[in-house]
């Protein structure tokens, strides 16, 4: 029982951090810039703000980041009076 113990253990614990190893890569890829939440977060835009609350930070700057290229159909400028 005990040699059981001392071949499984190691393995057990093998396996398991070359599963958080791919956590955390994909963890490490999803991440976002400091500086582009900062600025989202200084001037959001109402559906960068919902996409934000509904759909989590990565829509939200999918969002930013288009408006920020102006590759987005449909923006709305605002009226500038004379």
């Amino acid at each position: 029982m005990t040699a059981w113990l001392a071949v499984l253990v190691p393995l057990l614990v093998m396996f398991f951090a070359l599963g958080m190893e791919r956590v955390e890569s994909r963890m490490r890829e999803s991440t976002v810039r400091q500086d582009e939440l900062d600025e989202l977060l200084e001037r959001p835009r109402p559906d960068e703000v919902r996409a934000l609350f509904r759909q989590g930070t990565v829509r939200a700057l999918e969002l930013f980041r288009l408006r920020n290229r102006g590759g987005r159909r449909g923006t709305r400028r605002s009226k500038v009076s004379p």
